[in-house]
């Protein structure tokens, strides 16, 4: 007989875990659910993982690693066998209900379209959420790799020993219920530490040579375009009016100048301080012409420049400054604005340690903060390093990196969708999952909205580059370069590359040595291959020799390395045609 109390209390939130559990322990237990022991297995599996919050875990392929023992190689489109098994659950599960359940309290599916199940009372249910799934895919893809240490998710026991993990997971859900409570009822449980500091830079009013004339304003005006690039960006803040006796104390750094007249040429120096020890971290100068151009045009244009120097991600701060940068921003428990100088800092060393992290603080970011774009977008493209630089980072090969990179980025541009740093993310994210139109259509989209991000200009040129639209991706590489974007090293193998294909392999070896990517095995792949088809086969050797005893895994996958970053054919071939003159056996595609 149904507890008509139990229904008033419950019937507005849904069986409790507690509920849940005993109703799954009848249906395996009943004559009357005719499922074979690997179906009984599925729907342990779904329901132990949508009751400790993993719902977003229940796909095809990871039910067909974990549940049936496929391997990575697992192709769902392939492989029919999870939906085989969700239709033989489903249907089991309709025959139960109609003859041994119908007066059960709790009713269990496995909705059509997806393995999540569903619970409800035989009466009385509320209708389910219905953005809930895929908020929870999203969520547990982007920490599945990386669950936090203190919860200890709790799962289904095979066999007849059910009843101890189900119990448990009532109790956590109990306890996280309780700690809503204290929340709700106004009894703070902890409070975050600040974030750690972004950079602060003070700008100064440029000095003036005598020889400047009427237009001696230009000192001023470009002071205030300066500080209008740099109040666009978010990895510093700019500081317009620093306290004349307690500069260090206004800002971490001060940006001085001066400007200087020759006829109509006009020099602006500039050079950035360091506050606490007065070093100079920077310096450079910037030259325009009156004639060229008019003075409006020279103060955005020298700003752009000064600020891009400076306060890109990779400019003068994050590059001088990063093992500073990570200590104070990699801490546990600071916000999201924390990670992002520590991301900008971990590119220019990109090792293991480094990438590990950065991950894990971007991952903790997403938790606090998951309305946070640029933090999902950084994680999408750290999860996707996993991926593309994984014989540097050691990662072992895997699918997961890319869906939890892919996970990410929609997640990213859910939030933002016209932010430069999201399309970005989607365009690499697509690039290497092969759905080039979709990567082309963002990257296309980023420039758009910003064509004075060089670090944009550049990623979005490579992409057209190795999408087989050589000269216009090339020409955005090659601006890239010569504003200075950054990883320098990164772009300068994409010239390499770029000059590989026209067919000029002296300058493609020069570009490929000072590209300062020395601990990077694609990189010398690549000049491998430059090498071979250039007949020098005493330097090809050393290539071969460095890769062979730093990542000898490579050259057992060099055609699908090649694949993942050239996409015509004809593209990669020539990179093989090199690698063959070289003396490397690259095998034929299959069925060729």
């Amino acid at each position: 007989m149904r507890n008509a109390t139990k229904i008033d209390v419950f019937s507005s939130l849904g069986p409790t875990a507690e509920e849940i559990c005993r109703q799954v322990e009848r249906i395996l237990a009943s004559e009357e659910f005719h499922a074979p022991k690997r179906a009984r297995n599925f729907l342990e599996f779904v329901v132990s993982e949508t009751l400790a919050g993993r719902s977003g875990f229940l796909k095809a392929f990871t039910i067909a690693n974990v549940v049936f023992g496929r391997e990575a190689s697992f192709d769902p489109q392939n492989d029919p066998v999870v939906r085989i098994e969700a239709g033989r659950i489903r249907k089991a599960l309709e025959r139960y209900y109609l003859v041994a359940g119908q007066t059960d309290d709790v009713i269990v599916t496995v909705p059509k379209g997806g393995y999540v199940p569903h619970f409800e009372y035989l009466r009385d249910a509320p209708p389910p959420l219905q953005n809930e799934p895929e908020n929870a895919r999203i969520a547990y893809l982007a920490q599945q790799a990386h669950p936090l240490p203190e919860v200890l998710a709790p799962t289904l026991p095979a066999g007849r020993g059910r009843g101890i993990g189900l119990p448990a997971i009532f109790v956590l859900l109990l306890l996280a219920l309780v700690s809503a409570l204290f929340i709700v009822g106004g009894v703070p449980v902890r409070t975050p530490p600040p974030a750690a500091p972004v950079p602060t830079v003070a700008v100064e009013v440029f000095a003036e040579s005598s020889s400047v004339d009427s237009r001696a304003d230009i000192a001023r005006g470009l002071r205030d375009d300066i500080i209008g690039q740099l109040a666009q960006l978010d990895e510093v803040i700019v500081v317009s009016h620093p306290s004349t006796g307690d500069r260090a104390a206004a800002a971490d750094y001060a940006l001085q100048g001066n400007i200087q007249m020759d006829g109509s040429r006009l020099r602006s120096v500039a050079r950035l301080v360091r506050q606490t020890d007065g070093v100079v971290i920077w310096a450079d100068n910037f030259d325009a012409d009156f004639r060229a151009q008019n003075k409006l045009g020279i103060q955005a244009n020298v700003a752009r420049q000064i600020a891009g120097a400076i306060a890109q991600p990779h400019g003068a701060i994050f590059q001088a400054e990063p093992a500073i940068i990570a200590r104070s921003a990699l801490k546990a428990d600071q916000d999201a604005e924390a990670c992002t100088p520590a991301y900008d800092s971990y590119l220019q060393t990109m090792t293991a340690q480094n990438h590990s992290v950065v991950r894990e603080c971007l991952r903790q970011a997403t938790q606090r903060n998951p309305d946070n774009a640029t933090s999902w977008a950084l994680l999408s493209l750290v999860y996707l390093d996993e991926v593309r630089f994984r014989y540097r980072l050691g990662t072992p090969p895997s699918a997961e990196p890319l869906e939890l990179a892919n996970a990410s980025a929609q997640r990213a541009a859910s939030l933002a969708p016209d932010n430069t740093r999201v399309l970005r993310a989607v365009m690499l994210v697509n690039f290497f999952r092969g759905d080039i139109d979709k990567a082309l259509a963002a990257g296309t989209a980023a420039y758009a909205a910003n064509p004075d991000d060089v670090e944009v200009a550049g990623e979005y040129g490579l992409r057209l580059a190795m999408s087989g639209k050589w000269q216009s991706g090339c020409e955005l590489v090659s601006i890239a370069i010569d504003k200075n974007a950054g990883p320098r090293g990164y772009y300068a193998g994409g010239m390499a590359m770029c000059a590989f294909m026209r067919g000029d392999f002296e300058a493609a070896e020069q570009w490929s040595r000072i590209s300062d990517l020395d601990c990077n095995p694609i990189r010398h792949l690549a000049l491998l291959s430059i090498l071979g088809a250039a007949g020098k086969m005493a330097e090809a050797k050393l290539e071969q020799d460095w890769i062979l005893a730093n990542a000898p895994a490579l050259m057992t996958n060099i055609r699908q390395e090649i694949s993942l970053r050239l996409q015509r054919p004809e593209d990669q071939e020539r990179v093989f045609a090199g690698l063959r003159a070289a003396g490397i056996p690259v095998e034929l595609p299959s069925g060729g």
